[in-house]
């Protein structure tokens, strides 16, 4: 009975390779898996077998290349950003994953994302390198902050990297007469040539530059950086081209590829938790990963002018509602939106001044539509709605503003609905009804002829049978009479109701 493909040739067993030796004991234990002995040796055979075939798998899997995980870091660094490079390095093994490399072209980003990243990094099982790439890339703010957090740090030729001030803490306070304070000089101890630079004159200002000064430092000084420059990048915010980051030891190689990088670091050693160890890359094998579905919807959901339109949605169905109760669809649709706007919000640099500003502008609005008070609430609610909406989220944070044509475009379309259209539709309502049988009440008409209580009258040019509810008291003249002028005051099918006018 056959056990499996057996090629002497080239001694190889289902594909994988074997050594003559194995090759002879596997088929000592197939001729005693087939003979005609005990049936406990025979099972005793065949498991024998199995152990060497699956050692020789689990050969052929160890002495499989490695690999160099690619991960992309493109535009502003934001949540969906770092739950990506968060999840991808975690799940990163020694057995299967030699180095993970990061690829950086970004403006900068939010500090707790950037935080989350380079916590993230120091924990890695593997080393991590940054690689500032393609041509004309920039790891600014945020990513040179990342850049320094890596084992070893890579730029390709015309990229640069620095200006790491925070973003909100830019330019000097004013003084009561509008002109900058002036507050003293730092001398540059790094002796690169930069400006000195000043200390901002507020002491919150101070306190937050000198934080991201000693956390910048300590990632400079945890992988043997040029610590000095990095203190001018958030004090000054000084940049680098590649060759002169190079020269002052704030990236370690110049590479033009991925290929190249892995050449140039071959050997090096590295410090990994505070152990070093010595880089083998000259074999591995690139695995780019991209973003999974949940980065890219997590990145939709935190885009600002997505969460502030998902806000209005919420808003606007909400609204309809409650004035239309039973519509469901508006309701459901909103608190959806609602919900997903709140969670974005919790995610970004929201100033919830402005979000209140935005719902009372929509407040005023409506009660415009409804009041009527001459304009006066509506253009309130209206500058409420266009000034919290520009306050909302901090448009000086590389990625992370809102646009100026959505801002405009929401308020009018916002404004045109609530003070436009929904004022006519309330209108509307309080008029008479002009068509079917309320239309007829009210009208007034002329009698054609009368007899008693009952005769026919002209109205809205259709003669009608008609009847009176007024009473005529015994021995007065008739009040109704051809040619009188009467008034609709209720309909009965196709007999109207009418009294004198």
């Amino acid at each position: 009975m056959p056990i499996g493909r057996m090629d002497h040739r080239d001694n190889r067993i289902d594909g994988n390779r074997i050594d003559d030796n194995q090759v002879a004991m596997a088929g000592a234990l197939a001729w005693r898996a087939t003979a005609p002995p005990c049936g406990l040796c025979r099972a005793a055979a065949w498991i024998a077998l199995l152990l060497i075939l699956c050692a020789q798998l689990a050969g052929d899997v160890a002495a499989a290349p490695r690999r160099a995980v690619v991960l992309d870091i493109e535009g502003a660094i934001g949540p969906a950003t770092a739950d990506f490079i968060s999840r991808e390095l975690a799940a990163l093994t020694p057995e299967t994953d030699s180095i993970a490399i990061l690829r950086l072209d970004t403006p900068g980003g939010l500090d707790t994302s950037m935080r989350e990243i380079i916590r993230a990094i120091l924990a890695a099982p593997v080393p991590v390198i940054a690689y500032v790439a393609p041509r004309g890339a920039r790891a600014a703010s945020a990513g040179t902050y990342i850049a320094y957090a890596c084992s070893l740090a890579a730029m390709a030729p015309g990229t640069n990297l620095g200006a790491a001030t925070p973003i909100q803490l830019a330019g000097p306070p004013l003084l009561p007469g509008g002109q900058p304070e002036q507050p003293p000089a730092k001398p540059d101890h790094a002796g690169s040539g930069n400006p000195p630079v000043t200390e901002p004159a507020d002491a919150e200002s101070r306190k937050m530059i000198n934080d991201a000064v000693a956390y910048i430092r300590s990632l400079a000084e945890l992988n043997n950086r040029n610590a000095d420059w990095a203190e001018q990048a958030v004090r000054a915010a000084v940049s680098l081209p590649a060759s002169e980051a190079l020269r002052q030891h704030v990236v370690d190689v110049i590479a033009d590829d991925i290929p190249d990088l892995l050449h140039q670091i071959d050997g090096r050693t590295v410090t990994i938790r505070g152990k070093p160890l010595r880089l083998a890359t000259g074999d591995l094998v690139l695995v780019t990963i991209p973003p999974d579905w949940r980065t890219e919807l997590l990145g939709i959901l935190t885009n600002p002018n997505v969460a502030y339109l998902l806000l209005l949605i919420g808003a606007y169905g909400l609204f309809f509602e409650f004035t239309n109760p039973g519509a469901v669809l508006p309701g459901v649709l909103g608190g959806i939106s609602l919900l997903l706007a709140l969670f974005a919000f919790n995610l970004l640099p929201v100033n919830y001044a402005g979000a209140a500003l935005v719902l009372l502008g929509i407040g005023l609005m409506v009660a415009e539509a409804f009041i009527g008070s001459f304009g006066a609430i509506g253009l309130g609610g209206v500058a409420a709605f266009a000034i919290g909406s520009i306050i909302m989220f901090r448009a000086d944070v590389p990625g992370f503003g809102l646009s100026l044509s959505v801002i405009i475009a929401a308020t009018i379309v916002s404004a045109g609905f609530f003070l436009l259209i929904l004022s006519l539709l309330l209108r509307s309502r309080r008029r008479p009804v002009i068509t079917g049988r309320e239309a007829m009440i009210g009208m007034t008409g002329e009698i054609i002829t009368w007899d008693g209580r009952n005769g026919r009258v002209r109205v809205m040019g259709e003669v009608w049978q008609a009847e009176t509810t007024a009473s005529v008291p015994e021995g007065a003249a008739a009040p109704l009479a051809p040619g009188g002028s009467v008034r609709v005051v209720g309909r009965t099918g196709l007999i109207l109701r009418i009294e004198p006018r």
